[in-house]
């Protein structure tokens, strides 16, 4: 039986996924031991590069629940590691901001985990050096944005993704019926 291009793409995109996310198991084992979660860690890396966010914003880019955020920030905070900072424009936004700690944190992490791959990719051959490049060049452009997509709520650790469909409005207080 010759394979199909379909067969062959589920099959190149189950292997990647499982290599992907072994990869990522074992750089999160790479991490630097302490009170910090993935959640945590991902969460304060996203404040380090989009800057000053608000909890909501940040909930959207990490695609959680916004208690998910509040409770990951609460415990960021109370270890120092973002700070809490009301909205000069509009005193009733608040933003978090990563402080130098936390900064200290992510660069020793990063660090750590670079120096997990190098070593790693030291014993390549040249050939496959040069392959594992290019697949990277390759991953960068699967990764670029198609539209919105977010994952479907029960694969959610599958990674499948949605296109993001408009929510329905909900009916203001005059519209809603009280339950008795």
């Amino acid at each position: 039986m010759t394979p199909t291009a379909t067969t062959t793409d589920t099959d190149l995109a189950e292997r990647l996924r499982l290599a992907v996310t072994r990869l990522a198991r074992r750089l999160r084992q790479q991490g630097e031991p302490g009170d910090t979660t993935p959640t945590q860690q991902s969460a304060l890396a996203t404040i380090e590069r989009r800057g000053p966010i608000t909890l909501g914003e940040l909930a959207t880019a990490e695609r959680v629940q916004p208690p998910t955020i509040t409770a990951a920030i609460d415990r960021l905070e109370g270890q120092g590691l973002v700070a809490r900072k009301t909205d000069e424009q509009d005193r009733r936004v608040v933003r978090v901001e990563i402080t130098s700690a936390g900064r200290k944190l992510l660069a020793r992490n990063r660090s750590r985990k670079t120096a997990y791959l190098a070593k790693r990719l030291r014993a390549l051959s040249s050939e496959d050096a040069a392959t594992l490049h290019q697949a990277t060049v390759i991953l960068d452009r699967l990764l670029e944005p198609h539209g919105e997509e977010k994952p479907e709520a029960s694969d959610r650790g599958a990674g499948t993704l949605r296109r993001r469909e408009p929510r329905p409005e909900r009916p203001g207080p005059q519209g809603r019926e009280r339950a008795r």
